[in-house]
């Protein structure tokens, strides 16, 4: 298994950035693609991005294409997303998730979360 614990989250203002982080414990890093997932509030759970165990594979869902960037250091079993030019419609809980195997967009193949950390756009 894996424990993974996010931070990073809070009040930011429109058009602003929020960069947050994932740090996982427990099993090899390594085995895992990791993605952030978020869920607004009366909202099902939405995929946001995805990176491969090496990095190399990434994918996000259209609406951060281009403001959101995932990333991961291996070396310290951790996984970021930078949220840039932040809108309205980012606000939501941030889920970190691990799953063994390919990336996916799929927020059901995801066998592992965090508890989630709250990010508040405000106008």
């Amino acid at each position: 298994q894996v424990q993974l614990v996010e931070s990073g989250g809070g009040l930011v203002q429109v058009g602003g950035s929020v960069r947050l982080s994932c740090v996982a414990s427990g099993r090899t890093f390594t085995m895992y693609a990791m993605g952030w997932v978020r869920q607004a509030p009366g909202l099902e759970r939405e995929f946001v991005a995805a990176i491969s165990w090496n990095g190399k594979i990434t994918d996000y869902t259209d609406s951060v294409e281009g403001r959101f960037t995932i990333s991961r250091d291996n070396a310290k079993n951790a996984v970021y997303l930078q949220m840039n030019s932040l809108k309205p419609a980012d606000w939501a809980v941030y889920y970190c998730a691990a799953r063994p195997g390919p990336a996916t967009t799929t927020t059901g193949e995801y066998g592992y979360w965090g508890q989630g950390t709250q990010v508040t756009v405000s106008s």
